[in-house]
């Protein structure tokens, strides 16, 4: 059965991809035929090979540029049979007029330019049968739309009607007779199935009955063994609880013995704490007290300290004002004599500026004063002349 699944699992992929390589080539031959027919004299060259099984009707139209010598109307048996050739060589290699690529040549650029597809399964590539080639009958129809210019249609092929799928054959007579047994011994292997099954069924419910019958004895038997242990049980345990109560009351009644000697000797023992807490509490008083005092005394030896010790602050900090204001003037003295050297030099400098002035100016007047007299010996000389 696995075996069978995995073989229509295989075809069914198969047919998939069949299907999806026969509609890539439906649509590369579609695109090849329009983008030639838009494109006329100037596409470049294509291999045009129709699918094995194309069942459309591409009709391709192919417009001739308009040259000088195609404005006349072309009605002559020669002028028909040159476009015819043209339009022939055009179909079997490419949609242009200007070149003549081979299949072979155009086929291989296709496919080193199509994507490498990885094989798939197990690792081992599969190997597919050549496909056949149908040749299509063309027919070219001529007609002048515009003047100076023609329109052909190409038609590949006619288009094909699917084929109708075969009815199934009718069953003989003898074949009805053959079902109608087979019909008769599934009925009677049916009804022989269901009887076995009805006493299958009744031995089954036999065993549960007998089953269900000895649960209940074995029951009964286990609680009236359960009930007489538990009375045995309960009798013992009460005795039990008799002696241990008795005990427990001897046991109490020893410890409150021992108690009531205890808490007589805690009484003792709290009477003399408190005697001795009594003398510790008056001569921790008295000890206060002279504590107290002497702590006022170091106070107040304090406060005498800090007297003292801020008159002395308050001494040094005049000295310290008094030596601060006195090197603030001699800062400012010395910052005034600054600037009067400052301004001094500043004045020197102008002066010997004003002097470069004046000493360049009288050469420039020197200079000009030397020029300025030859100008009129030349105007005499002119106006003379």
């Amino acid at each position: 059965m696995s075996k069978h699944i995995g073989f229509l699992g295989d075809t069914e992929v198969r047919g998939k991809e069949e299907e999806k390589e026969k509609e890539e080539e439906e649509e590369e031959s579609g695109r090849i035929l329009s983008d030639a027919g838009r494109r006329g004299a100037a596409c470049r060259p294509v291999a045009l090979q129709p699918p094995p099984q194309l069942r459309l009707d591409p009709i391709v139209e192919i417009t001739c540029p308009e040259t000088p010598s195609a404005k006349q109307p072309l009605r002559t048996n020669r002028n028909d049979n040159m476009l015819i050739g043209l339009v022939r060589d055009s179909v079997l290699q490419c949609f242009c007029h200007s070149c003549k690529a081979p299949l072979g040549v155009v086929a291989g650029q296709r496919r080193n330019n199509a994507p490498f597809k990885k094989p798939s399964g197990k690792g081992k590539p599969r190997t597919k049968q050549p496909k056949k080639v149908k040749f299509i009958t063309t027919e070219i129809r001529c007609q002048e739309k515009s003047k100076g210019g023609l329109c052909y249609e190409v038609i590949l092929a006619e288009p094909t009607v699917p084929k109708r799928a075969p009815s199934p054959p009718q069953p003989s007579p003898t074949q009805q007779t053959a079902i109608e047994d087979k019909l008769k011994a599934a009925e009677e292997r049916r009804l022989s199935i269901e009887a076995h099954k009805l006493a299958t069924l009744a031995a089954k419910l036999s065993k549960i009955e007998e089953a269900s019958r000895k649960k209940d004895e074995l029951s009964a038997a286990f609680i009236a063994a359960t009930r007489e242990s538990l009375d045995a049980k309960m009798n013992n345990t009460e005795e039990k609880r008799e002696a241990h109560i008795a005990e427990l009351k001897n046991k109490l009644k020893d410890h409150l013995e021992s108690v009531e000697k205890t808490r007589l000797s805690l009484e003792q023992q709290t009477e003399e704490v408190r005697c001795a807490v009594e003398e510790k509490l008056k001569t921790a008083a008295a000890q206060r007290d002279e504590n107290i005092k002497r702590m006022l005394d170091r106070l107040k030896e304090h406060e005498e300290q800090v007297a003292r010790v801020r008159q002395g602050m308050s001494e040094r900090v005049q000295q310290l004002e008094s030596q601060i204001q006195g090197k603030l003037e001699q800062a400012r003295e010395r910052r005034e004599t600054i600037e009067r050297e400052q301004k001094e030099k500043l004045r020197n400098h102008e002066r010997r500026a004003e002097i470069v002035r004046q000493n360049k100016k009288e050469r420039q007047d020197n200079l000009t004063d030397v020029a300025n007299p030859i100008l009129p010996v030349e105007n005499e000389t002119a106006s003379s002349g």
